[in-house]
């Protein structure tokens, strides 16, 4: 099949049809409300948020993907005018409301694009997103699985969610006299603040854009704008700061937790001041510690005002691990070309697919802020058994053992179109 059918996040021309895997604002560079470059398929519930991030777009344009049905999309080949059909299931990614991955069907073989997602070991939901897997890949094989890399390395080792989550109660619980702010995105974390609000009983102050989110998710009774009904804030996290803390404090005791899989350190800035960064990151970060009971002794304190809990939306290492040894993919493409500290996926997990290790590389070429732009345009292709013999294309590499079957022979292969983004 052609190059440029079909784009998985990411909104230039030359595509017949484009997927949008969740609303978080790396997915959706050069998508707006004038964005009208053909038909835009995404989850029920994204289309439901859709509206209010791009306020008079033409809702004409989005195709609804129910999750775990197949759709048939037909495309037109550009060269011979024939008609090509190909399948495609949204599968939950347990990332933020509306996120999904995406599996592809057809002649050119099966292709699985995670988008951003974290399937945990202990979570119900993960395992029927697991289930939903594996029932609808049945005998195929993935050939390729675009993975969600954000921290795809050994020194990202951190709780589940549901431990994190009660962490943070616990340090607001340690805190009665103080008022409590929380940094989130104008998307996702919306269990936690949920948690928050079931143990603790009580309402959570949230911006009024932040509230219209709410209640479009039907959480209509535990959030509120007035700073009156309550001691706990979730704030913008672009707004979280050493000084803003700094200032609150200097009309009541505040302190500050910051939910997130980054290491985020304090550095000194110029003039003296310190800042708290997920943008700024170094090596220092290493893997999370136990204590003598086995639990991860993974919250720390940076600042007298700053708490940091590794409450992550994204998959952590071993978790990357586990999800590439239920799908056992013919080949791995990491969809975040650069990050604080990125080793290609193949370099790990190459022996779990049969690819050849690539020696370990580390991409320095742009600083990375809380995460890179991601998309692709992705291109199906039959792979030419030459090919496939020297290694010299993105394709099938072996003849393995499968999940499903005893032994299965990789027929076909599909090739990936990155842009701008670095290998």
């Amino acid at each position: 099949m052609e190059n440029g059918l079909i784009s998985v996040d990411r909104w230039s021309d030359g595509s017949q049809v484009y997927f949008l895997t969740h609303l978080h604002s790396d997915h959706t560079k050069g998508l707006s409300s004038k964005w009208s470059k053909g038909p835009l398929f995404c989850s029920r519930l994204t289309a439901k948020l859709f509206p209010f991030k791009f306020p008079n777009f033409n809702l004409s344009l989005i195709r609804v993907l129910d999750i775990g049905f197949w759709h048939s999309i037909s495309l037109v080949s550009p060269s011979s005018g024939s008609r090509k059909v190909i399948k495609v299931m949204a599968i939950d990614a347990h990332h933020c409301p509306g996120a999904v991955m995406l599996l592809f069907r057809g002649e050119f073989g099966c292709l699985l694009y995670t988008g951003d997602f974290r399937w945990e070991m202990s979570s119900e939901r993960a395992n029927k997103g697991r289930i939903t897997l594996l029932n609808a890949l049945g005998e195929n094989t993935v050939d390729i699985l675009y993975l969600d890399n954000t921290y795809c390395n050994p020194s990202h080792a951190f709780p589940s969610r549901e431990i994190a989550a009660q962490q943070i109660v616990d340090i607001i619980a340690s805190h009665p006299e103080h008022d409590i702010i929380i940094g989130i995105d104008s998307l996702g974390k919306e269990d936690l603040l949920l948690h928050i609000s079931r143990m603790l009983k009580i309402k959570i102050w949230v911006w009024p854009e932040r509230l219209l989110t709410m209640h479009l998710l039907g959480f209509n009774d535990r959030f509120t704008t007035k700073t009156n009904l309550t001691r706990v804030r979730a704030v913008p996290r672009y707004s979280f700061s050493i000084e803003t803390l700094e200032g609150l404090n200097q009309m009541r005791p505040t302190v500050g937790i910051m939910p997130s899989g980054l290491p985020w350190v304090v550095r000194s800035h110029e003039g003296g001041d310190d800042i708290i960064s997920g943008s700024l990151l170094t090596a220092r970060y290493s893997r999370s510690k136990s204590n003598a009971n086995g639990k991860l002794e993974s919250v720390n304190r940076f600042h007298k005002y700053i708490f940091t809990v590794p409450y992550s939306d994204h998959a952590c290492f071993s978790e990357i691990q586990e999800f590439i040894k239920l799908v056992r993919p013919t080949n791995i493409k990491g969809i975040v070309s650069s990050s604080c500290c990125y080793i290609e996926p193949l370099y790990y997990f190459g022996r779990l697919c049969g690819a050849k290790q690539p020696v370990k590389r580390f991409h320095r070429k742009q600083k990375r802020t809380e995460r890179s732009e991601r998309g692709v345009d992705v291109n199906f292709v039959k792979a030419d058994k030459r090919q496939v013999m020297n290694g010299s294309n993105v394709g099938i590499l072996s003849v393995r053992l499968g999940r499903v079957s005893a032994l299965r022979r990789v027929q076909r292969g599909a090739h990936l179109v990155e842009g701008d983004c670095p290998d």
